[in-house]
């Protein structure tokens, strides 16, 4: 057994605090709005120009004019605000932002991240991934703990062109979470996992190294 997407994006809005400015990466980040805790004010930023990115619409409430960065219709909070481009990424760059859940396709176990591209395969481009790994004060990761070909995606280091050394607070994966208090100082504790699994299974799965209290 292991964590739905939707189990996933539930786990990390825990990571939540009130007042917090958070910005969604594309995939199952974008779930964490509907998981919200009741009480809890956040404010959800899009790099394309968005602050006050609400939950998916309703097919009633569906706005072609209001999307994320991923290109996904959205709703719009009360008192959200639309600026260009370059404002939403001086907003990023000049550390304004707290928190950006965004999605891996390898964390190394040191805090390296790729997650922008395979060689050889065509891509749109980086988009703001290595502008919010260089300028958000925290970066947590979510991501199905193994590749499609089975290969585990917590490395001891990455085979992927880098979106940032040493970025990575958080992994929240459909096995586990492991998190660590301090870059560069400290290395993956497991924190959790998921129902069903167990700590030989995980192991099986995980190249990079991790203490477990």
């Amino acid at each position: 057994m292991s964590w739905t997407r939707d189990d996933i994006a539930a786990r990390a809005s825990r990571e939540l605090k009130d007042g917090d400015y958070v910005n969604l990466g594309i995939g199952v980040p974008t779930l964490v709005p509907n998981f919200l805790s009741e009480g809890i004010d956040v404010t959800f930023q899009s790099e394309n120009g968005m602050l006050g990115v609400g939950p998916f619409p309703l097919e009633s409430e569906v706005d072609a004019d209001l999307i994320n960065a991923g290109k996904q219709t959205v709703t719009a909070l009360a008192g959200a605000s639309f600026v260009n481009s370059a404002e939403s990424f001086a907003m990023i760059r000049g550390g304004h932002v707290d928190l950006s859940i965004l999605g891996a396709l390898e964390v190394a176990e040191n805090g390296d991240l790729a997650n922008w591209t395979i060689p050889g395969k065509m891509v749109k481009g980086m988009g703001g991934a290595m502008d919010l790994v260089a300028g958000v004060a925290r970066i947590v990761i979510l991501m199905d703990h193994v590749s499609k070909g089975g290969e585990p995606k917590f490395r001891k280091s990455c085979s992927l062109p880098l979106t940032g050394a040493n970025v990575v607070d958080m992994i929240i994966t459909d096995l586990a979470v492991f998190e660590r208090k301090e870059r560069g100082s400290s290395s993956f504790r497991l924190s959790e996992l998921a129902p069903g699994v167990t700590l030989d299974e995980l192991r099986s799965k995980t190249e990079a190294a991790f203490t477990v209290d």
